[in-house]
């Protein structure tokens, strides 16, 4: 059977168990079967997530039914369906009057698009599209938990780690789940610097009413069931906007409102935070995501293809995640790079066009062991001569271990070479190696330590 005669099956057994079947299950269309995954289409920007959420069993129960074994599907919204599916609308409902199901289903889906609008909420990050690895896994249950049980608990919620790692996804994602979930509750999501903007806006306007102004921009912000704050680190300095911030917090927390707040660092590493705003941060629980290990990025590429429909070898997968290590932004951006570079080509996403495109080993070729010892060595304040030295302090070993992990995980040289290159033996490359790796698990300061040399050496 091929898609079309699969999904036309499995939509008459759906019809007879799904409630709302008319309302979101009859306009899903089917577009391709390929490696047991049946792709559906919607009209509807805000439905793949519904979907999932309340009919995914008997949709996967349907589905195996008709095809006698255990089939998965994703659901995509897709622009072009979208208008010829409201052009066809349109059409009907100029023939006949609006059903009760009509009407209950624009009325239900205006009311999510113009929550999720009012909410400033981005479509693309939601929990159904997280992937869970050992570096996020604490950090997605208790926003699971925020979404599930808004101000019962984990409140505030604190999200912190290095730049591009998930921290905003968790946080909109909690948005997302509870406008899908609680409609009741009023969600607001917004950036500090935005924040910030915002306040100087009205402060700087002139005229008589700049109290007026005052008052609506502090219930815009008050007003609400769930704040959502991004970045909360770019309150540094900023001592106006930190006082704005903490009379919200407090009209919130007072209110039993939830508040979810992210940040690069933890309250006590940002300059000039106030206690009694840092007291306010800490008080509730305080949650890290680190970087993704290696099966971690792989399934998160495999999770960017699978959304967006695009088939690539599994190759290039491990391919992509051994060479980006850093973040899921540059995972992102690596697979954005070479799937559309292969769709202007019009050629098959393999393991040597992702080769061709990234060009992966010519980059770190142009690192060498030495760049990268110097790099630590600027950085820690530390010479090449006493990385080669004998020397055992504690400031020159902890340099030299970054610096040995660094040199094998940037050059991919072997620990031999590494060995050689420092005069040591390369059983204490080895251990050198692992043990920032171990330590990278627990110590922010050292992630924090090795992400600006990173950047250090490609802005070379």
């Amino acid at each position: 059977m091929d898609e079309k005669e699969i999904w036309k099956l499995a939509k008459e057994e759906l019809a007879q168990t799904v409630p709302t079947y008319k309302m979101w299950i009859e306009p899903l269309e089917a577009t391709a079967f390929d490696g047991n995954i049946l792709t559906l289409i919607t009209a509807h920007a805000l439905a793949p997530q519904l979907i999932k959420s309340q009919h995914n069993a008997k949709i996967l129960e349907a589905l195996k039914n008709v095809c006698g074994k255990d089939v998965s599907y994703t659901v995509v919204h897709d622009e072009e369906f979208a208008e010829r599916y409201q052009k066809e609308k349109k059409k009907e409902l100029q023939k006949q009057k609006r059903t009760p199901v009509e009407t209950e289903e624009t009325k239900l889906m205006d009311n999510l698009a113009q929550m999720q609008s009012s909410a400033n909420l981005n479509l693309k990050y939601k929990f159904s599209n997280f992937v869970v690895g050992e570096n996020s896994r604490f950090a997605h249950a208790a926003a699971m938990s925020v979404a599930q049980n808004p101000a019962k608990k984990y409140n505030p919620l604190f999200i912190y780690g290095a730049s591009g790692l998930g921290k905003t996804h968790l946080m909109q994602a909690i948005g997302h789940y509870i406008i899908f979930n609680k409609p009741k509750l009023k969600v607001k999501y917004i950036k500090t610097e935005e924040y910030f903007n915002e306040l100087i806006k009205n402060l700087q306007t002139g005229g008589n009413d700049k109290t007026n102004r005052m008052d609506k921009f502090r219930q815009k912000y008050r007003n609400v069931d769930v704040l959502l704050i991004d970045d909360i680190q770019f309150l540094e300095s900023k001592t106006f906007t930190m006082e704005e911030i903490f009379h919200t917090f407090d009209s919130l927390h007072n209110n039993n409102k939830q508040i979810v707040i992210t940040s690069d660092r933890l309250p006590k590493d940002i300059p000039t935070l106030p206690d009694r705003l840092r007291t306010r941060f800490e008080m509730g629980l305080m949650v890290d995501i680190t970087p993704p290990d290696f099966e971690t990025r792989v399934a998160i590429l495999k999770n960017l293809a699978d959304l967006a429909g695009i088939k690539a070898e599994f190759d290039v997968f491990e391919y992509i995640a051994k060479n980006f290590i850093n973040n899921v932004r540059e995972l992102e951006g690596a697979f954005n790079k070479v799937s559309a570079y292969a769709d202007i080509e019009q050629t098959d996403l393999t393991l040597e066009f992702a080769k061709k495109v990234l060009n992966c080993e010519a980059v770190k070729q142009e690192i060498s062991i030495a760049q990268v010892a110097k790099a630590v060595g600027d950085y820690y304040g530390v010479s090449i001569a006493d990385f080669l030295s004998s020397a055992r302090n504690q400031r020159v070993s902890s340099a030299r271990h970054v610096a040995v992990y660094l040199a094998r995980e940037i050059t991919q040289k072997s620990f031999e070479a590494i060995a050689e290159y420092f005069n040591k033996k390369h059983t204490t490359m080895l251990y050198s190696h692992d043990k920032i790796k171990d330590d990278l698990k627990t110590n922010k300061n050292l992630e924090q330590d090795i992400a600006v040399i990173r950047r250090t050496l490609r802005e070379q």
